[in-house]
């Protein structure tokens, strides 16, 4: 048999839920994403709790919350310890991400399901890898190469391809076909004949119109509504695909001259442009050649303002301005106050660039006819004061002196355990080593060793000799003397709260902004304070598809390319999915699949797999030829055994001559730069390449054969001399064995 491979959906099947999947590959175990909605719902990671520890590898493929959002809470509390691997953009802006939700859900609420320290805890030991890397697993994985290509949709998105023994199995959500502004299409169309693409149904019904023309309308839009002294709301993400938006309003400003300000507010928006800045490399080609020749970053935005708080929104009033503030839900965070502070106002507009997920305020508006009114919760953080404020101080007192009597309990429980049978008989006096230290004023290394003689002393009945009890010191000492506890040493948290200061750039190791620095840091006893409302809608709501997937006849066309064995459709609605399901089944040769949260299927290869040894008779025979990174050859020879390992021998026999083969594949707009830099006059005509007055070149076998079909390439014309010459330069782009 082929390699064995299980696919089993967590979450985001038959539905437009967060993407987490788990594939068994011949036994290890990798989790596919580890999403989870704005909510926070912890029901929805019940299937992923039940598995979470059995999983050997976390493969994240964008840098949002559908796509990583329950990975600090999985590590913390499911069990999760398996190392993690992603691009450098999907560590960092997928960290960004997580702060971001942290804060905007710690000012409106005592949110407890994960800290900054468990977002720092789970990212940590990310393995960042680099495009086409391939990087080989060790121990249980052995023998199993993984490698991250372009995706698109987010910057650092990810196609991740899975290989054993041969076979490849390709795992591509939300990839994008288009270059954008700021990033390249995807490379998914360049595989062929995976043995499984696992791919997702989401835009499977969707089809998008002309990109300049959807960029033309979108700044109409918000044109007409600054020009008529509204302003203009756009819920978006952290560090997805607002980067695009930046981008296009940027431009656009610039183009036309318009002096509308345009405002990014998150509570890590500084900290994500400069990010951005400094991940040109990873986005599309026009970007890094920008750079190159001219040292212009894309990201150097000018008609766009970052800010992590509203106080410069306030400033401006009710002036004609465009603020794109997180969260994309509009379920808590800037874009949710923002909204209702916006909806009352008939000359203003909410404009969402993305479908808003189920259940979250952002859905709600998105129905067809919009809302009259809708119900919000606003809640904010302040400080203690009063009755309130006394009642705190007072509880957490009493909870320090439990502390510091069950901590005195300890020691003692634990000098006692170490006296052993002669504290039993003895009774030695022991002075508490934390007193002994308060008392001596820290002067004393070895408080805890501080016994003292005293009448009555008795010796125990087991002894040799009298003697005073003597306990060694087991300190460690390195060359610098002895290693101490740098937590002995650690302010208190009230000492520090009222010296430190930060300045830009520290504290969280420069990750976060320095407003949002400050108030994690505020120690100031505080309290959320909630209300329920009814907001009326007034404003415009309008929605235009920036989500950056490619469209349902690009994904059709997409699946046919690359013609897997067997596909695996996950994360789009029912109708959606089925929809897909039914046109691959009718238009590919494979086998198609379309699983249910927590339904394992079985897409173990049908072919047969083995490995077999060289012998260095058979070795020393063989002329390889260079192709990549690869060396190939023709072999002929007989299969045998030794030590119960197939072998390959030298034929005992004269084998039979083979016909000659040509390995590669060609592209004929390459071939045509090949012979215009040979100086011959060449141009496309029907599909084909006319190679001077009477040769021309074309590829046929997709439409004759099928996709899964062999190509040809034709050469058509007379015996000439051109003829020859066209012939061996088309020869000299393949491997001849």
């Amino acid at each position: 048999m082929g390699t064995s491979v299980q696919v089993t959906p967590l979450s985001g099947a038959y539905g437009e839920g967060p993407l987490c999947y788990l594939l068994a590959v011949d036994g290890f175990r990798f989790l596919l994403d580890c999403g989870w909605t704005d909510l926070c719902d912890t029901s929805q990671l019940q299937p992923l709790a039940k598995v979470a520890p059995t999983v050997d590898a976390v493969l994240l493929s964008h840098p949002d919350m559908m796509h990583l959002g329950a990975l600090p809470y999985a590590m913390k509390h499911l069990g999760l310890s398996a190392p993690v691997y992603a691009t450098e953009p999907v560590f960092r802006l997928g960290l960004l991400t997580m702060y971001d939700h942290f804060l905007s859900r710690w000012q409106v609420s005592d949110f407890d399901l994960f800290t900054l320290d468990d977002v720092d805890a789970a990212f940590q030991n990310v393995v960042r890898l680099k495009y086409s890397q391939n990087f080989i697993l060790n121990d249980k994985g052995e023998g199993i190469v993984i490698a991250p290509h372009v995706a698109g949709h987010l910057l650092g998105g990810t196609v991740w391809k899975i290989t054993k023994d041969g076979e490849d199995v390709v795992y591509a959500v939300d990839f994008n076909h288009r270059k954008e502004m700021h990033l390249n299409g995807t490379v998914l169309g360049s595989f062929v004949r995976p043995a499984v693409l696992i791919t997702d149904a989401y835009n499977a019904l969707n089809n998008q119109g002309y990109r300049k023309k959807q960029d033309q309308d979108f700044i109409d839009s918000l044109v007409k509504v600054l020009a008529s002294g509204g302003s203009v709301l756009l819920p978006v993400d952290t560090a997805g695909r607002v980067l695009e938006l930046l981008l296009i309003l940027d431009k656009y400003w610039g183009d036309r001259r318009l002096e509308y300000p345009i405002y990014f507010l998150t509570n890590v928006s500084t900290s994500t442009v400069d990010f951005v800045k400094s991940f040109l490399e990873w986005m599309g080609d026009h970007i890094a050649k920008s750079f190159e020749s001219s040292r212009a970053n894309a990201f150097l935005l000018k008609k766009v303002t970052l800010i992590i708080n509203k106080e410069e929104l306030e400033k401006l009033g009710d002036s004609p301005k465009v603020v794109l503030a997180s969260m994309a839900s509009s379920e808590v965070g800037f874009s949710h106050d923002i909204f209702v502070e916006m909806a009352s106002e008939a000359r203003n507009l909410v404009l969402f660039t993305e479908k808003g997920q189920f259940g979250t305020l952002a859905r709600m508006l998105q129905v067809d006819p919009p809302p009259k009114a809708v119900k919000v919760t606003m809640s904010k953080r302040i400080p203690l004061v009063g009755d309130e404020l006394k009642a705190y101080e007072e509880e957490q007192e009493r909870i320090k002196k439990e502390e510091a009597i069950k901590a005195s309990h300890v020691k003692e429980e634990e000098l006692k355990a170490s006296h052993g049978s002669n504290a039993k008989a003895s009774a030695p006096m022991v002075i508490d080593a934390s007193s002994s230290r308060k008392s001596a004023n820290a002067g004393s290394h070895f408080g805890g060793n501080n016994d003292i003689l005293i009448d009555g002393f008795v010796p125990p009945s087991t002894s040799v000799a009298p003697m005073f009890p003597f306990f060694e010191n087991t300190a460690e000492w390195d060359d610098f003397g002895e290693i101490i506890n740098p937590d002995d040493y650690t302010m208190k948290q009230e000492e520090m709260d009222s010296s430190l200061m930060l300045g830009p750039g520290d504290g969280l190791d420069g990750k976060i902004d320095d407003g949002s620095a400050r108030l994690l840091l505020d120690s100031t006893p505080s309290k959320v304070i909630s209300n329920e409302m009814t907001v009326q809608v007034k404003c415009s709501l309008v929605y235009m598809d920036f989500e950056g997937r490619s469209d349902g006849r690009s994904v059709k066309s997409v699946i046919a390319h690359v013609a897997p064995l067997k596909l695996v459709l996950v994360h789009g609605s029912a109708e959606a999915t089925e929809h897909l399901k039914m046109h691959c089944a009718k238009t590919l040769d494979s086998h198609v699949y379309a699983p249910q949260i927590e339904e394992t299927i079985d897409v173990t290869s049908d072919l047969c797999a083995y490995k077999v040894q060289l012998s260095e008779k058979l070795m020393s025979n063989i002329i390889c030829k260079k192709l990549g990174e690869h060396e190939i050859a023709w072999v002929d020879a007989e299969v045998g055994k030794e030590d119960e390992k197939l072998i390959l021998l030298p034929p005992s026999s004269t084998p039979p001559s083979h016909k000659p083969v040509l390995v590669g594949d060609l592209k004929l707009s390459d071939f045509k730069q090949f012979l215009e830099n040979k100086g011959w006059q060449v141009e496309f005509s029907g599909g084909a390449l006319r190679c001077g007055e009477h040769i021309t070149v074309r590829k046929i076998g997709d439409s004759q054969k099928g996709s899964t079909g062999s190509q040809q390439i034709v050469i058509e014309g007379p015996l000439c001399e051109d003829y020859y010459k066209i012939r061996e330069h088309l020869y000299s782009q393949f491997y001849l064995l």
